[in-house]
């Protein structure tokens, strides 16, 4: 999975990259290395890309673990600049298995749930770039009427 998601176009023309998706889909590491492509005006990371590397993940994760029986989305976003991203950045995700299974609990009788994720885009020595913060929306899916029409 993590070789597909790397040939994901927006991901190969960002530079953006997977370095580690854990076996057991419950963390993920993700690099970003500076290039002119994905420089701004001021030479540093530009802030497309580093919002980028980490949009899709705690999405990603979550529907591993909560299955086709739920609907996972993204519904809200906000990243904060903290210094300008110089060389290589990261951004490692890590969900605990209990936030899984209290979501599940929470979405058990088909309401929404609303829950925010947040994960550091860090610099080669570990100083905070950029802080991402994602609004994730989960509901189980409604059964269907399965009767069928005569």
């Amino acid at each position: 999975m993590r070789r597909f998601i790397n040939l994901w176009p927006p991901f190969v023309f960002s530079g953006i990259h997977i370095t580690h998706l854990g076996a057991d889909s419950l963390s993920a590491e993700v690099r970003l290395r500076l290039h002119w492509w994905n420089r701004n005006v001021a030479g540093v990371h530009f802030g497309g890309s580093l919002f980028a590397m980490t949009d899709p993940f705690w999405m990603m994760l979550l529907l591993r673990h909560l299955g086709a029986d739920h609907v996972v989305w993204d519904r809200a976003a906000e990243i904060d600049f903290i210094k300008p991203g110089r060389g290589e950045v990261t951004a490692r995700f890590v969900l605990a298995p209990a936030d899984v299974e209290r979501l599940r609990k929470l979405a058990a009788g088909g309401d929404k749930v609303l829950e925010w994720f947040s994960v550091d885009v860090v610099d080669a020595d570990g100083g905070v770039v950029a802080r991402v913060r994602k609004q994730v929306y989960v509901r189980r899916k409604q059964e269907r009427n399965k009767t069928v029409a005569g």
